[in-house]
């Protein structure tokens, strides 16, 4: 993971953490990331945990970053990106977005077409590591730049580019929302054996380990 230089987190939150963590578990070093954040109790929380550079202010951190990660709510997307737009545009960063539900469009308008965008999908097990994410760009967005986004991504999920970006819609409703699928089953699995009189200890971790192995089962299948 040392193939790029400088990277930005614009937004710390839950999913820029896990990413930061995944990145740097597979190799990238502390001084290749700085995030920023509003809140300086996450900023000090981030710094301590990972070792790397914090700002207050996005036009610092994403000075001379070849990869900017924008890991901001929805509906602050658009203000952020215009704030950005003027530095990113001269620098030609690559910008990976993880904000749900923005259009590739409406990104390259607040950006500005020259600078490559891809957008991404992930869902919340990547916070754990175990997560799902798919991606999409448009061709004029290169190969090289579509590795790198692919390569920071595949730190805490599996990744799938989709062709057309209205298969996102279809990539949030399946892996976005599908672990609440599955943890409604297992729920439903726990109550029905707690009911036939097994101990509510014994019918949780039957279910956790009957959903695990069933998991590895359909991977290697």
């Amino acid at each position: 993971m040392n193939d790029f230089g400088k990277m930005a987190f614009i937004g710390g939150g839950n999913m820029a953490g896990a990413l930061i963590g995944g990145l740097i578990r597979r190799g990238a070093r502390p001084a290749q990331i700085v995030v920023a954040d509003p809140s300086g109790e996450r900023r000090s929380a981030l710094g301590d945990e990972f070792g790397i550079s914090v700002s207050a202010d996005n036009a610092q951190a994403i000075a001379g970053a070849e990869v900017v990660v924008l890991a901001v709510k929805p509906q602050q997307m658009r203000s952020v990106a215009l704030t950005l737009a003027p530095g990113l545009c001269e620098a030609r960063s690559l910008v990976v977005s993880v904000a749900a539900g923005i259009p590739h469009a409406a990104l390259a308008r607040w950006f500005g077409s020259q600078v490559p965008v891809v957008r991404t999908m992930p869902n919340r097990p990547a916070l754990n590591g175990f997560g799902a994410t798919g991606l999409y760009a448009p061709a004029s967005v290169g190969a090289a730049y579509r590795a790198l986004a692919e390569s920071i991504m595949s730190a805490v999920s599996a990744t799938v580019w989709v062709e057309h970006e209205s298969q996102m819609d279809t990539v949030t409703a399946l892996s976005g929302s599908g672990p609440a699928y599955f943890f409604l089953f297992m729920e439903a699995l726990e109550a029905a054996a707690h009911e036939r009189g097994l101990p509510s200890d014994i019918a949780h971790r039957l279910t956790l380990e009957t959903a695990f192995g069933a998991a590895q089962m359909a991977r290697q299948s």
